[in-house]
């Protein structure tokens, strides 16, 4: 196969399915990664190259001390700031790129019905954009977990929620930012969002007095206060950021 260099609609693709591949599977036996290289006529080694490459952009693996590759182009890093930073659009724009690639639509592979379409009273262009960015944050976060729950460690992604800690109607710079996102099963995703648990910034879970003076209660025990203090499963890439898990704990914890 010959060599080429990569150009920025590929780059977007490939930065796509970096964000929902778990990182362990980021290497090119991954049937996805294979499955993209035979679309861009590359070599799945060139794709699961490339994708390692972005991880050395990923900021929290930098926090972390994981370097990625260090062979990247000036072109990687453009595409991937441009990417990571304007991730309303450019999630959306790699999503109908994907679609485009495999002479589907966004609706088709995102599991839209005419029916959904209808609601909410949104034109159809502004509702298959928001539902296609939900269903990609969504991704993005139980990938970045590998589809564990941050609390449980229940391993069942349809009883898994891809959360917000700072919520979608207060902070619309971040909603589509996956260090905003934790996967949650949805009991505690409940609690999460009505201030009955918290996450501090050093990844504690801490449970609210209201949820305490019910302790003797069984479910409570064994749902709740049994995970006071316990540190979340962290996930291996996309770590929560500090100051939107301190707005939690000062803003929406009811302690």
């Amino acid at each position: 196969m010959t060599r080429k260099n990569w150009d920025r609609q590929e780059l977007i693709l490939a930065i796509n399915l970096y964000f929902k591949t778990e990182f362990g599977k980021i290497h090119n036996r991954n049937p996805e990664i294979i499955k993209l290289a035979k679309y861009l006529n590359r070599s799945p080694s060139s794709v699961g190259w490339k994708l390692v490459n972005f991880a050395s952009f990923d900021p929290s693996l930098k926090k972390r001390g994981i370097k990625g590759a260090t062979h990247t182009s000036k072109l990687d890093k453009k595409v991937w700031d441009e990417f990571y930073n304007n991730l309303d659009v450019l999630s959306f724009e790699s999503e109908k790129l994907l679609a485009e690639l495999k002479k589907s639509t966004v609706e088709k592979l995102n599991n839209l019905s005419e029916i959904d379409l209808l609601k909410e009273g949104k034109t159809k262009e502004q509702f298959v954009k928001i539902r296609v960015n939900q269903s990609f944050f969504r991704k993005t976060i139980l990938a970045s977990y590998n589809n564990t729950c941050c609390i449980t460690g229940i391993k069942q992604s349809e009883l898994l929620i891809a959360g917000h800690i700072k919520p979608w109607g207060i902070d619309k710079e971040n909603r589509l930012n996956p260090r905003n996102g934790i996967a949650i099963n949805a009991l505690h995703d409940k609690a999460f969002e009505t201030g009955l648990i918290t996450i501090t910034p050093d990844y504690k879970i801490k449970v609210s007095s209201v949820l305490k003076k019910q302790e003797k209660v069984k479910f409570i025990q064994e749902n709740f206060c049994m995970y006071e203090n316990r540190s979340i499963i962290l996930p291996t890439k996309f770590l929560p950021d500090k100051e939107f898990l301190q707005y939690h704990n000062e803003q929406r914890f009811r302690a």
